[in-house]
């Protein structure tokens, strides 16, 4: 068996990209790496390939090391209809790959042929994990809550994300908070409708839900002064006819944060001026904040192995707004994540996404000196 080279991984991005599925329900997809696994397994009793839990694979190089790495990649797609373009385009309709997972997945298997030609130079176990639901749920804390981590004595963990900002092939990342805590935010306010020639007689939930909305923005300027912070809202309804006085407003947005006490201060105090503005027009409020992601933040003291592994590193000067599910491996062990610049700006969950495959080499070769970490 080669070395992996580019076109291998131009390969398996490709046929990966023609079958995206969404959250767990994965087949087609899992079939794949398990088609590229499962030989490696098959020529070497020390390779692994296995199922902690539902639509998750795992393949393990085992060294029989004191401690193991984990090596994670998601395998999720978003429910988009592609215009890219491209002859390998989705032959799934309402279904794309556009946020790179197929990517992701084409380094990690790399890795593993690469793992497979290299395991008496290992200095300790590979378990690479590939994962599902990264884009709804979070399929990364299922993973965690098996116990497989600690099964297999795993200590650290790795994992990638191709990213539109950074010139070609660049690799970076930063050490503490990189990407945000996200909590998806729902304002219900409550009031009673009336006709406008009688408004009076009602209690105008629109006007109370304006005032939150520009309160709420200002508390969160103040709050973004003392650490980076968002709170956005993207969507509104409010009333049925234009005549009438809104007896319900439903705002909808996110906050992103990313330390655990500015989220836990923001939850708290946020409802509070909900009900203060939806009060003096004699409405009632409720704030409703999804569990969302904790925010990624990279182990200080593995960033400065990974640092010194990677001395062309480059450094994101400030944390980013993007949540991401490896955020629960981080509360689980150490893990340091990584960004990979593809340099076309093309934003991540458009419809055009797309990215030169050159690029995967350099993440596969980040990868092959990341497990090489003593």
């Amino acid at each position: 068996m080669p070395e992996p080279a580019p076109e291998l991984l131009t390969k398996y991005r490709r046929d990966l990209h023609r079958i995206p599925e969404v959250d767990f329900d994965l087949p087609q997809t899992l079939a794949y790496v398990r088609s590229v696994l499962q030989p490696l397994a098959a020529a070497d009793k020390r390779i692994s390939v296995f199922s902690p839990c539902r639509s998750t694979l795992c393949c393990l190089f085992n060294r029989g090391s004191e401690h193991a790495t984990a090596i994670r990649t998601d395998m999720d797609a978003l429910p988009v209809t592609e215009r890219s373009g491209a002859a390998f385009a989705s032959e799934h309709p309402g279904r794309m790959h556009a946020c790179g997972h197929d990517g992701h997945m084409a380094m990690a298997l790399g890795l593993a042929q690469h793992l497979a030609l290299h395991m008496d130079e290992l200095p300790r176990s590979v378990l690479v994990v590939f994962q599902p639901a990264e884009e709804t749920t979070g399929g990364a804390k299922v993973v965690c809550q098996t116990g497989v981590f600690e099964q297999h004595h795993v200590d650290r963990i790795f994992g990638f994300h191709l990213w539109p900002d950074l010139p070609k092939g660049q690799v970076a990342s930063r050490p503490g908070g990189l990407l945000a805590a996200s909590n998806e935010t729902t304002v219900t306010i409550t009031g009673r409708a009336s006709h406008i020639a009688k408004a009076a007689d009602g209690r105008d939930s629109l006007e109370a839900g304006a005032r939150f909305l520009l309160d709420a923005y200002r508390y969160m300027d103040e709050r973004a002064a003392e650490e980076p912070c968002l709170l956005k809202f993207g969507h509104a309804t409010s009333g049925s006819v234009r005549n009438q006085i809104s007896a319900q407003t439903v705002l909808e947005g996110s906050l992103r944060t990313f330390s655990l006490a500015m989220g836990q201060r923001c939850r708290a105090e946020l409802p509070q001026i909900a009900a203060r503005d939806a009060e003096a027009l004699g409405c009632t409020a409720t704030v409703h904040f999804s569990e969302g992601y904790p925010p990624v933040v990279n182990d200080p003291a593995l960033f400065g192995l990974v640092e010194a592994a990677l001395p062309e590193l480059a450094r994101v000067p400030e944390p980013l707004l993007i949540a991401e599910d490896f955020a629960w491996y981080q509360q689980w062990l150490p893990g340091v994540f990584l960004l990979l610049g593809t340099g076309t700006g093309i934003p991540l969950h458009a419809d055009t996404f797309n990215f030169d495959e050159a690029i995967l080499m350099r993440g596969l070769q980040t990868y092959e000196r990341l497990v090489r970490i003593p």
